[in-house]
C-alpha cells in the first residue's frame, strides 16, 4: 500500500490544489482522493486511508517554502483538512466536549459523511485558537511527544 501511494503521489500535480475558493478545493480533493484510493491495493485502499495520506502530503508540501511558492499553496492552506486519525479524533472530541462527535470508527472505516463532521468540528476549534484546521494535527502530534 505504501509503495502504491508513493507511486501515485510522485506523479501528482500539486497545481491542482491551487484553487480560487473552498468549493473548488473540495472538488479537487475529492477527485484526487478517489484517484489515490483506486491506485492503492484493495485490502488497504479505504477512502479514509487515502484521504489521510493525501491530507498529510498536501499539508507537508504547503509547509515547504519552495513547494508552497512553486505550486501556490499558501491561499489553499485555509481550506486544507486536518488529517484524521485516532489521535486527532481524540483531540477534537476533547476540544468540543463530550458527546458532540460520534465514536471514532478508525481511519480505515472513515467515510466522507463522518469525515465532514470531524472536519467541521476541526474548523470551529481552529477558529477559536486562531489557527487553520490543517495545523491542529501538527500541534496535537507535537504535544504527544
Amino acid at each position: 500500500m505504501v509503495g502504491a501511494a508513493r507511486e501515485y503521489l510522485l506523479r501528482l500535480d500539486l497545481h491542482r490544489f491551487s484553487t480560487p475558493d473552498a468549493d473548488t478545493y473540495r472538488v479537487v480533493l475529492d477527485q484526487v482522493t478517489a484517484e489515490l484510493q483506486e491506485a492503492m491495493p484493495r485490502a488497504g485502499g479505504s477512502w479514509g486511508v487515502a484521504r489521510k495520506i493525501l491530507n498529510i502530503f498536501i499539508r507537508d508540501a504547503s509547509y515547504h517554502v519552495a513547494l508552497n511558492e512553486a505550486y501556490r499553496l499558501a491561499a489553499p492552506q485555509r481550506w486544507m483538512e486536518m488529517p484524521l486519525d485516532s489521535l486527532t479524533a481524540t483531540g477534537l472530541k476533547r476540544a468540543v466536549g463530550r458527546g458532540r462527535l460520534p465514536q471514532w470508527p478508525g481511519v480505515k472505516h472513515l467515510d466522507p459523511t463522518l469525515s465532514d463532521r470531524f472536519q467541521a468540528a476541526a474548523a470551529v476549534v481552529a477558529e477559536e485558537k486562531d489557527l487553520m484546521r490543517v495545523d491542529l494535527d501538527v500541534i496535537w502530534w507535537g504535544l504527544r511527544r
